[in-house]
């Protein structure tokens, strides 16, 4: 249940941003919906979706970084939903710098002259969950110190406790709700955010990210100092770059744009694929460029709190998806989502065939320098809906991650050419890891278990046959042990409206005996009770 406290800030917040409009919509052919005020009073001029975004804004930054996540779930919402809180911009004004020292000196348990020789008492940035101050420690190095808000985890909490709560209400009330698993999306929310507030798991983040990429031109992570690390505070290298929404900037640094584009992809593709450990929140304020030599520059990531990986199943089915599109196999596109699980198996091939179809057909019109593969994601899963297509939330990372990469490529080249990078990368990950070199390798490194299990081989082949048969009757068994289990309760039903239909019999003779009516006038409802009884026990 809600507490009161909280009912009466959604209503106020439902109230002020005239949400009752958007609650119409979801409660659709409910009861509920003629106690709303948009079913008896004009609609406001502006849309719900500005409204909703609005709303969001004003509950504070938790909900303003839950409405940016949410932004991300385009095969859930709308695209006038999505493109408007897509706009939600996380920005926080900063906390004492007072309350920030004090904070960090209790998480290292040493007062700050014994760990910095400077510290800048004006943040370098401020968000909802942290804010960052320039430092230098003992020995020179440059450092940033990553800090924690004072209480914002019981601010956390009392803000996932609503949410859930509201959410749960609606999917009760709401197919709508249901279809959109609003219940899903908060829980990965709160996973998402309590996993940020552990600014440990960020470092060591960091770590692998830095060691994923040591001695490569495509990404630099900073260095983490480990020793100055706690759950609240996170001290790192300070690193000089060039904000990458800075064109103008890079561009009078003579940074080559179009090898920045094509390395944005690479390193993204290598991330997913070759490291399966990618940066998952990759947005503008995130990366930087490293123009110390402008004609060959690289990426530098920060701040890896939220890190996706893919399980090797769904890595295989991405990559599979990906060539197949590439090479225009609408047919192996909809084989694919059917045997991966994504849509269900009882769906119509042919027509999800179709769909693919005409989603890829107007792409392979267009330029190459015009081709989304991002949007032909985003598409697709608005489209898939009525298949049921079920997105894992790992996945749903990969084309946030993907749509930012593409759209920060784009603005640095607007000629990019995606299938040109992204082809080639493929087909040799494709080749090294399901080609004929590769089968031989995973034999080698099998070998001594192959050596072992050889000789019963020629004994399975034999009795293959045979236990397939037993598995089959052992299946046909189990069958008959359901429909039996299903007829027993089928008649244990019927009981119990045969007990329910003979004590109302006995209890109307009762009264028609207490009225002084005779047997001949008992006898006709006597025998249909009778029959009654004797159908409804069979």
């Amino acid at each position: 249940m809600i507490p009161f406290g909280l009912f009466f800030l959604v209503l106020w917040v439902v109230l002020r941003f005239r949400l009752d409009t958007a609650l119409v919509e979801i409660l659709k052919n409910h009861w509920l919906r003629w106690f709303l005020l948009s079913s008896y009073l004009p609609l406001p001029k502006t849309s719900t979706a500005v409204r909703v975004r609005e709303a969001l804004i004003y509950l504070g930054p938790i909900f303003v970084k839950f409405g940016q996540t949410l932004s991300t779930r385009r095969d859930l919402l709308s695209v006038e939903y999505a493109d408007e809180l897509a706009k939600l911009q996380d920005q926080v004004p900063p906390f004492s710098s007072d309350k920030a020292i004090e904070l960090i000196e209790t998480s290292l348990e040493k007062s700050l002259n014994d760990v910095f020789a400077q510290f800048e008492t004006e943040p370098i940035a401020s968000a909802s969950l942290a804010q960052v101050h320039g430092a230098v420690l003992l020995d020179d190095s440059k450092v940033v110190v990553k800090v924690i808000r004072p209480k914002v985890e019981e601010q956390i909490m009392r803000d996932l406790r609503m949410m859930q709560a509201v959410s749960r209400f609606l999917e009760r009330v709401s197919h709508i709700a249901r279809r959109l698993h609003l219940v899903d999306v908060v829980n990965d929310y709160e996973t998402t955010i309590v996993g940020e507030l552990n600014l440990e798991n960020e470092a060591r983040n960091t770590v692998q990210l830095r060691q994923n990429f040591v001695n490569s031109p495509l990404l630099y992570a900073p260095r983490v100092y480990n020793h100055l690390t706690t759950k609240k505070v996170l001290v790192m290298e300070r690193i000089e770059g060039i904000p990458i929404h800075s064109i103008d900037l890079l561009r009078e640094k003579g940074t080559d744009l179009k090898v920045l584009s094509q390395r944005g992809v690479e390193t993204f593709f290598t991330q997913v694929f070759n490291h399966n450990f990618f940066h998952a929140d990759m947005h503008p304020g995130n990366i930087f460029v490293d123009v110390s030599d402008p004609k060959n520059p690289s990426y530098i990531a920060v701040d890896c709190a939220i890190i996706g990986s893919l399980t090797e199943e769904d890595q295989t089915f991405i990559a599979l998806n990906i060539v197949a599109f590439f090479n225009r196999d609408y047919a192996e596109i909809a084989r694919l989502h059917v045997e991966s699980g994504w849509i269900t198996d009882d769906g119509d091939l042919a027509e999800f065939e179709m769909l693919i179809r005409k989603l890829c057909e107007p792409f392979f019109k267009k330029p190459l320098s015009e081709i989304s593969f991002g949007q032909f994601l985003l598409d697709l899963f608005t489209a898939s809906r009525r298949f049921d297509m079920e997105v894992q939330p790992q996945l749903v990372l990969l084309q946030k991650t993907l749509l930012h990469i593409e759209g920060l490529g784009r603005q640095l080249d607007p000629d990019l050419d995606l299938w040109s990078t992204a082809k080639p990368f493929m087909e040799k990950w494709m080749k090294e890891r399901y080609g004929a070199l590769a089968t031989v390798q995973q034999v080698l490194n099998h070998a001594p278990q192959l050596a072992v299990e050889l000789p019963t081989l020629p004994n399975l082949l034999v009795t293959a046959r045979r236990t397939i048969k037993r598995l089959e009757k052992k299946i046909e068994y189990e069958s008959r042990q359901v429909r039996e289990l299903q007829q027993s309760q089928e008649r244990n039903k019927r009981r119990r409206i045969y007990k329910t239909v003979l004590g109302l019999g006995l209890i109307g003779i009762a009264s028609l005996l207490w009225w002084g009516l005779g047997m001949e006038a008992l006898l006709p409802l006597v025998l249909g009770t009778s029959g009654i009884v004797f159908v409804l026990s069979r």
